[in-house]
């Protein structure tokens, strides 16, 4: 048996010296005989009295170790699951119960709180395939992503279960259905929090992830980065990325062939690592107002296209304002409207001089106007027209950082709340 330090220092000497200066070594033989070996009464009972103190150390040591162990396990990745469809129509009631869209359902899956979402594959994936870049994606994990579970084949549909996050995203959250003028996030703190959480998981989704699968730490592209996919925890108002691994799950992701013998690596058994094309690029259906220029031409999103979602929401996040909107345009006479962006309104904005007026009147004008200025300009320039113009988003994370130390300075001085305890519901 093992011992550990408290129950070996209990039947060890406390220093060699003292050892050697006693002539009579008892505390080495009080497990076998006492000073005494004339009484075998007195051995017995110093026996029994260091066994006991040795168990009870040795028991104490091995319930803190289980229970050290046990906190470690909750941080540790799980082993990613390929569900069968009997698992998801028995978890979902045949896909009857538990519905939040048409193509999504909560449910309990194998004892976790899930959200399961219905996408067609954009081209043949085995079983094998679909492991190996599950694996890839459940490697990789951030405070800001929401955790992939697992996910399951069927057809021409690929289902991808997500852990259950309690809160809102963030659309709803700006503009409230029932009560337009009420708002969850109604201090300036609280939003450059979300901004910051949004800058670092996208920024780690581009630069970290993937780095134990083979791909050399160049990351994926996440390709749905939108106001709608992201989730706004209640209380503490944290922002979560929905959606991260869809593209290469669904099979949208290019799959690069050995470019030359012996390029490449492969997974113990003999199975190809996941690899990508050197711009990053998939092809897929966008999202209208969030879509990069570049994007809407080749139809391929880049990590440069990323970067123009991110600098959307971020406008949409400092406005309230949807990323796209028709206004009557009455000067014309002829009592049309016209197809406005929060990139155009702010644009003009900007060229007018009126930022202050532009940002989300529910916040009162209290906000720090010198870091509002600069956050609106670091969101156009995530949406420049060129991509190679556009920030990378380790760039667009450390500005965002210091911007946020400097609000949560601004706030702490007129003694603002930084800390948050709020309700998703509308007043």
């Amino acid at each position: 048996m093992c011992r550990s330090r408290a129950s070996a220092d209990a039947i060890q000497p406390t220093s060699r010296a003292a050892a050697r200066s006693s002539k009579s070594p008892r505390t080495y033989r009080s497990f076998n005989s006492s000073s005494n070996p004339s009484d075998p009464s007195s051995s017995s009972a110093s026996a029994s009295l260091n066994l006991n103190s040795y168990s009870s150390n040795s028991y104490s040591s091995s319930l803190s170790a289980r229970q050290s162990l046990s906190k470690i396990k909750q941080f540790l990745p799980e082993t990613p699951l390929i569900y069968t469809l009997p698992d998801l129509r028995l978890a979902t009631g045949n896909f009857l119960s538990g519905r939040l869209s048409s193509s999504s359902w909560r449910c309990v899956l194998r004892g976790r709180d899930a959200v399961v979402f219905q996408r067609r594959l954009k081209r043949p994936l085995d079983l094998p395939q679909l492991g190996r870049r599950l694996s890839a994606i459940t490697k990789s994990h951030h405070s800001s992503l929401v955790k992939l579970l697992g996910a399951s084949v069927s057809g021409n549909f690929v289902y991808l279960v997500y852990e259950f996050v309690e809160g809102a995203n963030l659309s709803d959250c700006l503009r409230n259905k029932v009560n337009r003028a009420f708002t969850v996030l109604s201090s300036w703190v609280s939003r450059m929090q979300i901004a910051a959480d949004l800058a670092h998981g996208l920024d780690y989704i581009h630069n970290c992830a993937g780095s134990a699968t083979g791909g050399g730490g160049s990351g994926f592209v996440h390709n749905h980065i939108k106001s709608s996919s992201i989730i706004v925890m209640e209380p503490s108002l944290n922002a979560r990325i929905c959606h991260f691994g869809t593209a290469e799950l669904c099979g949208e992701a290019a799959e690069v062939e050995e470019e030359e013998e012996g390029a490449g690596t492969s997974e113990p058994g003999g199975s190809r690592t996941l690899k990508r094309t050197s711009s990053r690029g998939v092809k897929l259906e966008g999202t209208r107002g969030y879509m990069s220029p570049e994007y809407r031409v080749t139809g391929v999103a880049t990590q440069k296209s990323d970067v123009f979602a991110f600098g959307v929401v971020l406008l949409e996040l400092l406005s309230g304002e949807e990323a796209l909107r028709y206004c009557f345009d009455g000067e014309d006479g002829g009592g049309g409207y016209r197809r406005m962006s929060v990139i155009d309104s702010a644009r003009e904005a900007v060229e007018g001089g009126s930022v202050r007026r532009w940002v989300d009147r529910r916040l009162k004008d209290s906000y720090p106007v010198e870091v509002a200025e600069m956050m609106v300009s670091l969101g156009l320039e995530c949406v420049e027209e060129e991509a190679e113009r556009r920030p990378d988003m380790s760039q667009v994370s450390a500005l965002i950082s210091k911007m946020y130390l400097e609000s949560t300075a601004w706030a702490e001085k007129f003694g603002l709340p930084v800390d948050f305890s709020v309700s998703m519901a509308p007043r």
